[in-house]
């Protein structure tokens, strides 16, 4: 499982854990995301995350 990080703010979102508060659940791989789903901190867009 991999973690991938934010760029504007920093979050992490770790592909074990999920983004249950936004209905991700654990174990989700990051590409399987759905496109509208935003960072839960600054909300932008997947496409401005990076794999750590």
């Amino acid at each position: 499982m991999k973690r991938y990080v934010c760029d504007v703010c920093g979050y992490i979102y770790d592909e074990k854990t999920g983004d249950p508060d936004n209905k991700i659940a654990a174990g989700t791989v990051f590409e399987k995301i759905p496109n509208d789903w935003l960072c839960p901190i600054c909300g932008v867009s997947k496409d401005q995350f990076s794999p750590e």
